[in-house]
């Protein structure tokens, strides 16, 4: 049978669906092998969320044709979903596959296997999506297409997607033109999925997604437009939460980037309710200048962007809040950039994630006047991000002489010393030596990974990881 080799490009849904292409192959008969090495199948899991994103999914491509010119090589996802005619018809791609053909790839690429043996597959267009029908038109999608996992290659904690597409429409993404219209997973799915990654021994489940927070909103008839703007945004989100929750083994719930207006205080006071719930959100913000904001067409102010934040903060106790921040979009005064500054000092961010505003082609910012000059976009990063840096160690340092409890993943060898790092219910890493002497004849265990261990943070042992003794 014919090797395949796999490789991931872009976000966590990006990743879980690879995962479920490469066992759904590994059950046909294929063999999976390194990237890096010889394979008579390459699949490259595309991104196109950024110029930058294209750029290296075609690099990817390229690689792959050169590690072997007679592998197929298969363009799968966002790059291709929303290529032109020139971008497929690339030398280096002999299949092409768009996102919601993606839990048909086995059967694809034994259709593909087949008429290549009768001379019937060529490069041009119809020849590179067997005749124009593994890539087609995802805005007329209304149903979730179905893919679940067996198993997951991280050992304590799964990614668990709960719904597809997006109707936010922010003037910068180019995401609702590839991943189409809000779809969500019926809740029988995902509770089998999460049940079956349970009883393998996965304690934490992450919930995610294109955009979580309109969960359930085409099973309320809206297919289209702004779920949250109703008095029912949540509900459906909610309502699946408490069903996971009730899964026998699961100890943690995280939950992937929420929209902020999803943090009602109903909401909040639902999750509060859930002891499994993880009190670490990541609300995302892109600017803390409400002028910037409505030219990126985000639906809040930063007012209520405050406002949530502060619910969250009232319901939980030191709960992590994570954001993104964009610096550099089109006509982001210096002034603008300075409201930003503050806004976020304000906010006392656990993490940010600092993006340097980049054009994607296709989307109506990249078409806007007062481009930014790239020098002083990384001026404005840099300035994020120390401040970034100062508030995350402050978040950490909160910690010391504190009882916390992690759930163990890693081993981390540091000047000769063996320790088990793990994270916090707020996803900040800690760790404690593996065999540190009891008595005279004793010494403490390794507890291994996946486990739930709880200790008393002493200080740190590098800057990104606390020191515990349990």
């Amino acid at each position: 049978m014919k090797s395949v080799a796999l490789h991931n490009l872009g976000c966590k849904v990006n990743a879980y669906e690879l995962e479920v292409i490469g066992q759904k192959l590994q059950k046909k008969g294929y063999f999976i092998v390194p990237f890096e090495g010889k394979a008579d199948i390459y699949i490259v899991n595309t991104c196109t969320v950024t110029n930058i994103a294209d750029r290296k999914s075609r690099q990817m491509l390229h690689r792959a044709k050169k590690r072997n010119p007679d592998a197929i090589v298969v363009a799968v996802g966002c790059y291709v979903q929303n290529g032109s005619e020139e971008k497929l018809l690339d030398e280096s791609i002999d299949l092409a596959v768009g996102n919601n053909r993606k839990k048909d790839l086995p059967e694809i690429l034994a259709a593909f296997l087949k008429e290549r043996e009768t001379g019937g597959t060529n490069l041009s267009l119809a020849g590179k999506t067997l005749h124009h029908t593994s890539i087609v038109d995802i805005a007329a999608q209304r149903d979730y297409e179905e893919m679940g996992l067996m198993d997951c290659r991280e050992h304590t904690r799964a990614y668990i997607k709960i719904q597809d597409g997006c109707n936010q429409f922010c003037s910068y993404c180019i995401i609702p033109y590839v991943r189409g219209r809000v779809r969500s997973r019926r809740q029988e799915d995902i509770l089998a999925e999460v049940a079956s990654l349970a009883e393998r021994g996965y304690k934490e489940v992450v919930l995610t997604g294109i955009h979580i927070s309109s969960y359930g909103m085409d099973f309320a008839g809206k297919a289209e437009g702004d779920y949250l703007t109703g008095d029912k945004g949540g509900t459906a989100l909610l309502n699946l939460i408490r069903s996971v929750s009730e899964v026998n083994g699961i100890s943690r719930i995280r939950l992937g980037s929420l929209e902020p207006r999803i943090i009602t205080e109903k909401f909040a006071a639902g999750l509060a309710g859930l002891t499994k719930v993880c009190p670490h959100f990541h609300l995302s913000l892109q600017s803390g200048c409400d002028r910037t904001l409505k030219r990126m067409n985000r639906h809040y102010t930063a007012g209520e962007y405050s406002d949530r934040v502060k619910i969250l903060r009232s319901a939980f106790f030191r709960p992590a809040i994570t954001t993104d921040v964009i610096v550099g979009f089109p006509q982001e005064t210096e002034e603008e950039f300075r409201e930003t500054e503050c806004f976020v000092r304000e906010m006392a961010f656990y993490e940010m994630h600092v993006f340097k505003y980049s054009a994607r082609e296709g989307t109506v910012a990249a078409a806007m006047h007062g481009q930014i000059p790239e020098s002083i976009k990384s001026e404005r990063s840099a300035v994020l991000l120390a401040l970034e840096k100062e508030q995350s160690n402050g978040y950490r340092r909160d910690y010391i002489g504190k009882k916390i409890r992690i759930l163990t993943e890693d081993t981390l060898e540091k000047e000769g010393h063996l320790y088990r790092v793990g994270n916090t219910e707020t996803y900040v890493k800690a760790a404690f030596p593996i065999a540190r002497r009891l008595s005279n004849d004793g010494y403490l265990p390794d507890t291994g990974g996946n486990q739930l261990v709880e200790g008393r943070v002493t200080g740190f042992l590098e800057d990104e990881i606390l020191l515990m003794d349990i």
